[in-house]
């Protein structure tokens, strides 16, 4: 079954998707949009498009892993997009998902200008091939 990835920004929304086979992640799509209910709508239409079954959610956790108020926010977040799609929505811990995504596109020479537009999609990669190794791994 696909699997949504999505890197939850201010501005902009990363958002990554499985294969089939929940092996693979790869980089979907960059959401520019503020507003949470047009975020929703963006999103929600990407699930319907794509047939999604499964959305994962990166959680923003604080270095000792307890939870702040933007994991609040975020997970509050989640909750209306299950309301939205009717959809589970899994929370994975993002922490080092930019410097990961950095890291990757440091070795592809990508430069700054660039950056700033993929960045959140890379991370979104990131986030939703953490997830499918975790459950590869737990099976």
């Amino acid at each position: 079954m696909k699997i949504l990835g999505i890197d939850l920004g201010k501005a902009r929304t990363g958002v990554a998707i499985s294969d089939e086979g929940e092996r693979l992640a790869s980089p979907l799509t960059t959401i520019e949009e503020r507003n949470q209910e047009k975020l929703i709508e963006r999103i929600c239409k990407v699930i319907k498009d794509e047939k999604v079954k499964k959305v994962i959610l990166g959680l923003p956790k604080n270095m000792d892993g307890t939870e702040g108020k933007n994991a609040q926010n975020f997970r509050k977040f989640g909750k209306i997009l299950e309301e939205k799609t009717g959809l589970e929505i899994f929370m994975q811990d993002e922490r080092g998902t930019t410097i990961t995504a950095n890291e990757y596109l440091n070795e592809v020479n990508i430069n700054k200008k660039k950056r700033k537009k993929i960045i959140d999609t890379v991370s979104a990669t990131v986030i939703l091939q953490d997830y499918l190794n975790s459950t590869k791994n737990s099976k």
